[in-house]
């Protein structure tokens, strides 16, 4: 035990962070300054709308974080897992302070496309469009953008991230065949359910959806594993401020240093730079609006 304290004590030295912490993310700020110096700062008025488009999506019961953009048709697109586990009721978009928090009538889900659709609250303006049928393949090396809120960050601006088409592959569930285009880019958790967009262009290609990851399925399993270990000695989860987190009966979370350690790999992994991901087809997106809006609309 005393070794796995160690290599848990240098992983998280080496990452800045504390090896017991609260998932919990943190709140955009309230100010709209850095917005302002965003949009002022943007190429031009096509950048300018695919910002004013893009929020900041969190589920107040699972804690995950994503990215969600505004279509012109007033529907809000991210992916299926930033809304999984959670209703319509727990879902939330902070675009840019704290006032202007909205959240979502309605809300369906294609799990086999890793698509969702939601219905705004609130009346929302501007938005997006759909890349043409003719347009929505793009070529290799096609220069392609995405913003949103990679990782740790929570705004409250969006940030661009930029990259090139590498390729295509098929991924989906439930037999389910999903066209997936391969980006040669920089997205991170938290972009999940962004758009991809054509170089300076605002009409969406893709909804980024993941990265390739950094080791094979089976040390993923065994990280899996230890997170769900219970042997080892117990220690008191503490929130941000060193408080206990207490369970929902006034007791304080324990977790093992197994756990701590499942935590850490865990947490290398998603702030680990890969400079390849995806980003699910706009047919897919297409084919899903089409089966699903009189649903949410």
């Amino acid at each position: 035990m005393e070794m796995l304290k160690v290599f848990a004590a240098c992983i998280a030295l080496a990452l800045g962070v504390s090896a017991c912490y609260a998932q919990e993310p943190e709140k955009p700020s309230t100010s709209p300054t850095a917005v302002e110096w965003t949009i002022s700062a943007a190429a031009g008025p096509v950048q300018r709308t695919a910002i004013k488009s893009v929020f900041l999506l969190l589920c107040t019961k699972t804690q995950m974080k994503g990215t969600g953009f505004l279509l012109n048709n007033g529907l809000i697109v991210t992916n299926n897992h930033v809304v999984e586990g959670c209703t319509k009721d727990e879902m939330f978009a902070d675009p840019w302070s704290q006032a202007d928090v909205f959240g979502f009538t309605k809300m369906v889900t294609d799990k086999g496309r890793d698509l969702a659709l939601l219905h705004p609250a609130k009346h929302l303006t501007g938005g997006l469009e759909l890349a043409s049928a003719a347009d929505q393949d793009p070529l290799i090396e096609t220069s392609v953008e995405t913003w949103g809120f990679p990782l740790n960050y929570n705004g409250p601006a969006p940030l661009l991230s930029v990259g090139y088409v590498a390729g295509y592959v098929k991924d989906g569930e439930d037999g389910k065949e999903v066209k997936h285009v391969v980006v040669n880019g920089a997205f991170n958790p938290g972009n999940s359910g962004g758009p991809l967009l054509r170089n300076k262009d605002n009409k969406v290609i893709g909804i980024v959806v993941a990265k390739v990851k950094l080791y094979p399925p089976f040390v993923e399993n065994m990280i899996k594993g230890l997170s769900q270990s219970g042997s080892g000695m117990m220690h008191g989860l503490l929130d941000d401020h060193g408080n206990p987190i207490l369970d929902e009966k006034g007791q304080p979370k324990m977790v093992s240093e197994a756990q701590i350690l499942a935590a850490i790999l865990d947490q290398f992994y998603k702030t680990s730079q890969v400079m390849i991901g995806e980003a699910i087809s706009v047919s897919e997106l297409r084919a899903f609006i089409k089966d699903k809006q009189s649903e949410v609309q």
